[in-house]
Formats: C-alpha cells, structure tokens, sequence
C-alpha cells in the first residue's frame, strides 16, 4: 500500500454489507456455540483484527489482557478504527464497525490485502454479544471514546483526550445471559496467541492476566524467526536427525506461501499443521495435500538418484511423514473455505503454487545437503519396513484368530448384550481386579477386560512391535476394529472404553500406558469421544452414622472439615471464660486458616515473611504490601524494602539502580481475605502464624508438636467427644485438629481394586447411577503430543524437568 492509500484510509473505505439484529438471536451462526469456544472466539474476532493491520504493515505490538474483574482489553499500536462521519450510514465509522455487520475495511481490497477472522463478520458481533464494550481510538491527535450496551450506544463518539500515537483499544465484557460461562481460560488463550506470533514473524503481543500472582501473569510472544521458531518449539523436547530447521518462502499474486519442516527421531504422524490467513486448518485443504504430494515426490527422486532404494520399493507419504515437523501457512486475498468452520482450504489454485515451492526449494536444499537428505531417506525407508512388519505381523496373527473378532481373547469377560451404544468394557489391572469386577459388574452391559502388568511403552517402539506383545493384541481384538490401516471405528464393538486402574503409582503409569497406545495408534477412539477413566475411591471414612467412598486427597480433607464443624468445637480464651466456634464459622475457619498458610508458601518463595508482616505491620497497615525491592551487593542481599506501590517502587529502584530487583508479591488477594475472615471471627491476626515457624525444603510451615505443658493453658484449643488438644496459635490448632479428627475416624485406605469386593466396587465405581467417570478428550493436539513425548519418550531431560516443575502439585504419594 502506497504512503498514499495510507493517508486515505477513512470512513470511505468502511463497506457494509448487513446488520446485526439477528445476531443475539442466533449467536451460534456467528461464533460456532456459546460454550467455552464461542466465548474465546469473541477474543480472537477482536485479536484477528490488530492481526490484520500488522499483516497490511501498519502495526507491531497488540495487547491482550484479562482483567480482575473478568472483562478483557486487546489494543494495538494500528491506524486507529476512522473517526470521520460515514455518509452511506449517517454515523460516525466508528459506529459503523462497531454495530453493522460485515463492515469493516477488509471488504475493501485497497485497504487489506489479506484478512483472517472467525467467520469474517468482525467486531460488531463481539460488541451485540458483551454486555458492555468500550472502544478507544488514538487518531489524529486525539484520544476518542464510545461505550456499548449489547450492541447499542451508551454515549456518542467523543474526544476524551489527546494522543501522540494511534491505535484502537477494545475492552468487553462478554454477556451472561448469552454464554455458558464467561471466565476464560488462560491456556486457551495463550496458545492462539503465541501461534499468531509464530505465524506472522516479528509481531509482539503482551499477554497480560491480572487474576494470576504467579510468573504466568505476564508473558511475551515475539518471534523473528517466525515458523522456524514454531518448528523448534514442536520439536524442543525431541531429539531431530538434523540440526537446522528447513524453511522457505515465495509471493505469487499476493499469495504468500511459508513451510518451515524439520524431521525427528519419534513416530508420530500428527505434527504437520497447516493455516490459511492465520486460521488453522485442522482438516487441511489444497496447501496441505500439496506439500504432502510435492514431499513425497521430491524425496522419492533424491533416494533414486543417489541409489538408496537398492531392492526397496518407494517409501510412500506417510513413511516421509513420520518424525516429522511441518507447518504450511499460505495468505492469500481471497480464500474458499469448505464448511463454516473454515477448518479445510479449497482454493484449487494454491495447491499448485505449493507443490512448485517444495519442488524447487525442497530440492535444492537436499541437493546442498545431501547427508541429511539421506537421513531422511533411511528414515523413511525404517518406517516403511516396519509398516511391512506391522501387515505381516496382523496377518500371522489373524491366522491364528489372535486379531480376529470372531476370536475373542480367552481373558475378555463379555457382556450379553449385542447393541453397542449401551455396552461398556472395562480394561483392568490384573486377575484379582478382574475377579472384583467380574463379580461386581452388570453382565448384559459391562465386560470386564483383564491385562496383566505393565503393556509395551509405543512412544518408545513402532507399530510392528506392538503387534507382537500379547496384551496390545487382547485389546485390539476384544475391541474389534482394527488398527492401522485397517481400522473402522464403525465395527467398535463397545460404546464406552473404561480404564479401570489401583489408586496408585503403578496404577497410574498402567493407565498412562494404555492412553499412549491409545493416542499413539487407535486416535479415532479417543478424539470419538469412548475413552474414559474410572475413578475408584482411594479412601472409605466412617464414623458415627456417616459412611462415605471418596475419591481424591481433596475430598477427604472436606469430609474430615465437614465432620469437624458437625461434632467439634474450638475455644478460644481461658478456661472457664472461653468462647466457642463451631459449625459453618468452624468450617470457614479452617478453609481461611488452610488458604492463608497456602498463601503464605507463595510469598515466602518470593522472600515475603507473612508471619512477621502479620506480628508487625498489619495492625497499624491493615493491609499487605504489593512489592518488594531488593538491593543485592557482592550476590548477598544487603536491604529488603516493602513498597505499597509501583510508582514508589520504581522511583527506589532507580535509586539503587542496576543493583535493585522489584519483586511482586504473590497471593495477596487470597491472603487478606483468609486474614479478614479469621479476625471477624475474634482471632487476632498475630496469633494466627507461630512465631518460631520452621519451614520445610518447599516452602511449608511444620510445626514441633513434641513440646510438653502447653495444652492446658494454651490459648487455642479443639475438643471433639471428651478429646481435646491445644495450640498456641491458630495455624498449629488447625494441623493438630485434622490428626486428631484422624484418630477418631474409621479410615480405610483402598491400595488397589482387588482389595474391593463385587459389591463395593459396583458401588462406588461401576454403577451407572453413581461413579464418576472422567472422559477423555484432546483439546489441543499439539500440547497433547508433546506432553507424551515428555512423559513417555526416550529423553529423561525433559521428563526429569516436568517432574521438578510439577512437584508441589503431588500430595502423599505412594512410593
């Protein structure tokens, strides 16, 4: 675009082609639901837009941020959205992007060459579908302000200030009477941001959530290497057969074409993506299948001229595609999608271009580095002959009737019934559990599927493998589908697939296991929706006339509360003179106290002595400060300063200079509440936390409960049937209490299902009408994929660096 065509970007250039009442009538239309995916879609409509001027070369930096208050913010460093008056709608074209569907400047081909967007309908459908919407524009020279209501006006376009920049800043609350849910998800949104980096080399987008106090409250997307970059963060915890990742590019009539590819060691075929204007499309299209085709082809020709085919017959595409990492971005000024969704490209044209580009580069690339080029070949030629193995190994055991589903396996428990959408099979660990649920189970609907010990790891081993060992084939064949090539989900023979596992360490790495093969070889299963995961209980608690199973950790902490509030007290003061709580303020006080000490792991991880701050400062400050400033010397901390503010602790920190570090406070909000909540109840704060704390190696206070002669004159003390114990502050009353309520309970603790009997384990977790069964589901291929890889692959770094960083998640594990 001309310096020009720039200038004269204005309310001319805003076409409309319709309104927008129907769109709080029909929303699903227009987003795709108004669940969870409807509601991030409001952002990306918003996102797609600043996208827009960056890709037409009018913007650098986006913002997006998620506010405590639950609405979200994107602005961009843009033109600004024009504030001249439209002469075609008689408002501002502010108003006229704002509410009249399908306006904007991407339908004027002058003004963007290349548009993303969900399904092209713009802003204005984000602003009928939030409650309210707040738009700022930084334009020529001022600062310009409207406010929305569900789509209507609230004020006029008005200066509300000056600027020096330009720019557009949208802030909106999406509407509850409309979405399922309206608290968005981090991860969610983190993910197609940081994608949109990679897609469009060189864009910064801040990420701010400002309902986190962790290192995720802020992060930064920018990569210059753009999918280069991409490529290196799908393969990060992989080993690849060659260093550089391969990559390049070509513009044909403004069609813009990029492929950036890079093959590792491991067997998956799932990390080719593709995207057409920023928009993935998860069903592929022209772009893909040319890549595909001209890869093959390409590769084929190098192995026959360089003679490494010998007596081996041409690797095919999937051969080629294994271990490997690509990604495919075309944009293009007018692509055709099939289905609403825009999940498969079908511009006929495209197809050509890309298989010219992967011809030409692809082959002068391996002509200039030919042992990698020969690395890719033999790599290929591995997976083919495995392929080869993996067909004769499903046709030997098919005679044999080992694959054949007129040969169940001898272990398979059936079930009566023949109509599959109401039959379920249970796969279990070991005879003993199959006995519990053979006997417990529903025989017209449930069969029971026992394997015994640990099945082959297929992250670290090729199909072929797998068809070798003797559990993997009982699956397959009581399932009745088939694998590989040859696999029909419509022959499944059961509607739900149970992984029924012991509630503990090896139970879960078996479970772990039959997901990975799962994943890895029959996907169509779990992205259909059949897998799902039992959910025996891990404890039984009776006491009194309370009997309960119970599932987590977590859970059993809430029962204990509750039993605390139904039968104990606390007494507070002197014997003789004291006070009591119980009941529901029991139960909030335990939750407070339980909430402070969590908070209070967070800070001191931070340097923060909560403890002291409570003993010192609250009662004159009634507060807890934001920040501290630390000043390092020779690598030791010479002063510890609190500050209250930003603005003060930036003007400390420039005080001290390069040797000052502002460190943000976590878990204030979580901690004044614990804290206001506890004194409301008539506990001072200074006696909440011991005084001589001891922490343990992760942060955690522990308490000495071996001192003697403090229970009868200490100021906090629990009393539970004619049992009583005391503490000196709240905190260690707290811990005491939960052993006590312990000792008074009957715990039983289920190490594994073969210590169940029938009717206990149909009772908590095979009966319909009462289990809990979690189903299993991919949200995200890519985070997927590379989360097994991590956990199941052969590289231990990575697997090691998981478990560190995830540690404090683990509670009482058995080991």
């Amino acid at each position: 675009m001309s310096d020009e065509q720039q200038e004269q970007y204005s309310g001319s250039n805003i076409k409309v082609l319709e309104g927008v009442d129907a769109v709080r009538k029909r929303p699903g239309m227009y987003i795709g639901s108004t669940g969870p995916s409807g509601l991030h879609h409001l952002v990306y409509e918003v996102v797609d837009n600043c996208i827009d001027e960056a890709m037409a070369g009018h913007a650098n930096n986006i913002t997006v941020i998620i506010h405590e208050d639950g609405s979200l913010s994107v602005e961009d460093d843009g033109r600004g959205i024009p504030v001249d008056w439209h002469e075609d709608q008689q408002m501002s074209a502010v108003e006229v992007v704002m509410t009249k569907l399908h306006a904007g400047g991407k339908f004027d081909n002058d003004t963007y060459k290349v548009s993303g967007g969900l399904h092209g309908v713009g802003v204005s459908v984000v602003n009928a579908l939030s409650a309210r919407l707040d738009v700022k524009v930084r334009r020529e020279g001022f600062l310009w302000g409207q406010s929305y209501a569900r789509g209507v006006p609230t004020s006029k376009l008005e200066k509300v200030g000056d600027a020096d920049t330009t720019g557009t800043r949208v802030t909106f609350e999406a509407d509850p009477e409309i979405f399922e849910t309206v608290e968005y998800q981090r991860e969610v949104l983190s993910k197609r941001l940081k994608e949109l980096s990679y897609l469009n080399a060189g864009i910064k987008i801040h990420f701010i959530d400002e309902r986190r106090d962790d290192d995720l409250r802020e992060e930064m997307y920018h990569f210059p290497e753009g999918l280069v970059a991409f490529i290196k963060d799908i393969n990060a915890k992989r080993s690849t057969i060659y260093d550089d990742v391969v990559y390049f590019q070509k513009e044909v009539d403004n069609i813009v074409i990029e492929v950036a590819m890079q093959h590792n060691d491991g067997y998956s075929q799932e990390q080719i993506l593709s995207f057409a204007n920023n928009i993935n499309t998860h069903h592929g299209g022209t772009h893909l299948s040319g890549f595909r085709s001209s890869l093959t082809r390409t590769l084929n020709r190098f192995a026959k001229e360089t003679n490494l085919l010998k007596n081996d017959s041409n690797p095919d595409g999937k051969d080629y595609q294994e271990g490997l990492a690509a990604v495919v971005s075309v944009k293009l000024p007018d692509p055709q999608f099939e289905g609403q969704t825009k999940e498969k490209l079908g511009n006929t044209e495209i197809e050509g271009i890309v298989q010219s580009l992967v011809n030409d580069a692809l082959g002068q690339w391996i002509d200039r580095n030919p042992a990698v080029g020969k690395k890719i070949v033999n790599k290929a030629l591995d997976a083919a002959r495995a392929r080869e193995a993996a067909r004769k190994a499903r046709d030997l055991t098919r005679r044999k009737g080992l694959l054949s589903a007129g040969s169940l396996p001898g272990k398979l428990h059936d079930c009566r019934s023949r109509n599959r959408d109401e039959t379920e099979l249970f796969i279990v660990e070991g005879d003993s559990a199959g006995g519990s649920a053979k006997g417990g189970r529903d025989s017209m609907l449930q069969a029971i599927l026992p394997i015994k010990g640990k099945i082959l790891n297929v992250e670290k081993a090729r199909i072929d493998k797998a068809l070798q060992h003797e559990e993997i084939q009982a699956i397959i064949t009581a399932l009745g589908a088939g694998i590989g090539d040859e696999f029909d989900i419509t022959k499944l023979r059961y509607a739900r697939i149970i992984i029924m596992t012991d509630a503990d360490v090896d139970g879960s790495h078996i479970r772990t296991l039959l997901l990975t093969f799962f994943y890895r070889h029959l996907t169509e299963v779990v992205t259909n929706g059949n897998i799902f995961i039992a959910q025996p209980p891990l404890y039984r608690v009776k006491w009194k006339n309370r009997d309960e199973y119970i599932v987590t950790e977590d859970g059993l902490e809430e029962v204990l509360t509750d039993l605390t509030g139904d039968h104990g007290e606390i007494r507070l003061g002197d014997p003789g003179a004291s006070r009591e709580i119980r009941g529901d303020d029991l139960r909030s006080l335990i939750s407070a106290v339980k909430n402070l000490l969590l908070a209070q792991a967070k800070m001191r991880k931070r340097g923060f002595r909560l403890d002291e701050w409570l003993g010192n400062n609250w009662g004159i400050e009634g507060t807890i400060p934001a920040y501290i400033l630390r000043v390092t010397g020779e690598d030791k901390v010479i002063e510890d300063t609190v500050v209250e503010d930003a603005e003060t602790l930036e003007k400390m920190a420039q005080e001290h200079g390069e040797d000052a570090r502002a460190i943000e406070v976590p878990a204030i909000p979580m901690a004044i509440e614990a804290i206001k909540l506890i004194e409301g109840l008539g506990i001072p704060a200074d006696e909440i936390l011991p005084e001589d704390e001891v922490l343990d190696d992760f942060g955690v206070p522990t308490f000495d409960f071996s001192r003697e002669g403090f229970e009868d004159s200490s100021p906090y003390r629990f009393g539970v049937d004619a049992a009583e114990v005391g503490a000196p502050s709240l905190s260690e009353l707290i811990e005491k209490m939960s052993i006590l309520m312990k000792s008074k309970v009957a715990l039983t603790r289920f190490k594994g299902l073969g210590e169940m009997n029938p009717d206990q384990l149909w009772e908590t977790t095979m009966d319909p009408s009462k289990r809990t069964l979690f189903e299993v589901t991919i949200d995200d291929a890519q985070a997927t994929d590379g989360l097994f890889v991590k956990l199941m692959g052969t590289e231990v770094a990575p697997r090691r660096e998981y478990i560190e960083k995830h540690a404090l998640e683990a509670r009482e594990l058995d080991v």
